[in-house]
């Protein structure tokens, strides 16, 4: 089975509890961050004026930083904009 047919399945709250209780704070807000920073940077469409470009610049900066940790901690955690996990 490839990685295509998979369909993604929510977590219950009280296991996505658990999992990050396991997990250092850090990571956690990182994680948090990521997800917010991927979802602001696919918010511009094309074409982009100079003050949506700087803003999306920054989105990307900030996904960028957030990436940095999480590849730190599990490459696998990686967020991607537009991506699945985004």
């Amino acid at each position: 089975m490839t990685a295509s047919n998979l369909v993604p399945v929510p977590i219950p709250d009280g296991v996505a509890a658990l999992i990050g209780s396991c997990m250092p704070l850090g990571v956690l807000q990182a994680e948090i961050d990521a997800e917010c920073a991927a979802r602001e940077a696919m918010r511009f469409r094309a074409p982009l004026c100079g003050e949506d470009q700087v803003d999306r610049e920054h989105a990307l900066a900030a996904l960028a930083r957030a990436n940095k940790i999480l590849a730190a901690y599990n490459p696998g955690l990686v967020v991607r904009p537009g991506g699945p996990r985004s």
